[in-house]
């Protein structure tokens, strides 16, 4: 190796040892910039007026007493990964109380609907030194479960300082993120390794954090095939199925920006066919309700219904495409629909797609484009057992649309292959468990208070 190699070499390690200072410094003298970037993202409704102020730390509500387990998890998905977690924990250690932080309003809303008696939400502070220590000191938890990807340095600092028992779950890395943190090594192995154990959701991911540096990663299996069936309104499902009987029917389910322009497009297709299809779009965020239909209404010759505003809910006789701008009735579409494809799977963000379990264990079947990298693995399998079918193109989509719906033997037999598929694979949070409940028995066990933890003075 060269001089001027090596000398090269010298000067990137010092950089990337140097990055969490870096980081730190900025992070710690960026609270000006924090409070105009709210105030931005409140005036957009983007922020709970109410609740804004748990992002700097504040927290809202007491610490109830006892030992409380933190889970945290960034947005949807990831937090009703939490909710099989606390569930399955809750009929191991019934006494156990949980603080569920998530960073949308969506996620917050969904966690309102669904927490049980002995959880609460608040908003994840933001990675500022003072706001983490803030909300450390008053929450004080006893372990902190994170979810997939989340990878907060100041909070990772933090958690490791006060010696609080710390698990990554369903952890993924892809492509992209595995690229960027490979530019810091130093600090993406030290981040790392503040997790006492990282369970990983497909071996691809676990030789994704072995070679970033992880020491104590595993392969447990995804958590998302644990999850039990999304609930669902049983009279409005028999209002549905009776309104729309005979009708042919296909969703396209957790929409992102360009997607309802697809759906669009498709039924106009299929419309040449079936006349009286009915294409149901269900928004992963309903408040793009605005863009939607802005979107929708370049399509003049279709009949373009929202849920929101149907004093009855339901869909009239000659309505074509149907927008469900509710939050929480996903489960109830899965069921009144015999196919669904997937969302975020085309869009032009650059997509990643959704979960597929989800309409899978409903006996929808599942239809995807070719952007589904955060759940390849998931995909890919069920892609091989026939469970779900790839397609590249809109033009593709609307012709696999065409074949399943003229061919109700082969429809079928994807419907019922997908349930017992589902069912097949829902013991993996006993994997995850083995690894999370003897730190707990042993966090009980100590009955160590959770105010003698060190508190950590801030920057």
């Amino acid at each position: 190796m060269s001089l001027q190699v090596q000398r090269q070499e010298t000067v990137k390690q010092t950089k990337d040892k140097n990055m969490y200072k870096i980081y730190r410094t900025i992070t710690g003298f960026s609270e000006p910039v924090l409070s105009m970037i709210m105030k931005s993202r409140l005036k957009k409704g983007k922020e709970s007026p109410q609740r804004y102020t748990e992002k700097f730390g504040i927290s809202s509500k007491e610490r109830p007493s006892g030992n409380i387990i933190w889970i945290h998890g960034a947005s949807i998905g990831e937090s009703q990964s939490a909710l099989i977690l606390l569930k399955r924990i809750s009929e191991i250690h019934p006494d156990i109380h949980f603080l569920i932080t998530t960073g949308t309003l969506t996620s917050a809303k969904l966690m309102e609907q669904n927490l049980p008696p002995n959880a609460l939400h608040q908003f994840f502070p933001l990675d500022h030194p003072n706001y983490i220590q803030k909300f450390l000191k008053h929450w004080k938890p006893d372990m902190v479960l994170w979810m997939e990807s989340e990878l907060w340095p100041n909070a990772l600092r933090e958690i490791k300082q006060r010696n609080i028992p710390a698990l990554l779950i369903n952890a993924r890395m892809s492509k992209r993120s595995m690229a960027t943190w490979r530019l810091f090594p130093s600090m993406i192995k030290k981040m790392l390794n503040s997790f006492d154990k990282i369970l990983c959701q497909s071996e691809q991911n676990l030789d994704n954090y072995k070679k970033l540096g992880a020491l104590n990663a595993v392969d447990t299996g995804n958590i998302k095939y644990a999850a039990s069936p999304l609930k669902c309104d049983k009279d409005e499902l028999r209002r549905l199925l009776n309104t729309t009987h005979n009708r042919p029917i296909w969703l396209y389910a957790s929409t992102h920006h360009d997607e309802e322009s697809i759906a669009c497009e498709v039924h106009e297709r299929l419309k040449q066919l079936y006349p009286d299809i009915l294409t149901i779009i269900v928004p992963r965020h309903p408040d793009r309700r605005d863009s939607i239909i802005e979107a929708t209404a370049k399509f003049k010759s279709l009949k373009i219904e929202l849920r929101s505003t149907q004093i009855k809910k339901t869909p009239s006789k000659n309505t074509d495409i149907y927008i469900v701008d509710t939050l929480g009735e996903l489960g109830l579409f899965y069921r009144l629909s015999p196919i669904s494809c997937i969302g975020r799977s085309f869009s032009k963000d650059g997509g990643g797609g959704h979960n597929p379990i989800e309409a899978a264990q409903l006996g929808s079947a599942v239809l995807h484009g070719p952007n589904v990298q955060n759940l390849q693995d998931i995909y890919d399998d069920m892609d091989a057992n026939n469970i779900s079918i790839q397609t590249d193109t809109p033009d593709i989509l609307a012709s696999t649309l065409t074949d399943l719906l003229g061919n109700r033997a082969k429809l079928e037999q994807i419907q019922n292959t997908s349930v017992k598929y589902s069912r097949s694979k829902s013991q993996v949070i006993e994997n995850i468990l083995k690894h999370i409940v003897p730190i707990l028995e042993q966090i009980e066990a100590n009955n160590t208070p959770s105010d003698t933890y060190e508190t950590i003075d801030a920057v």
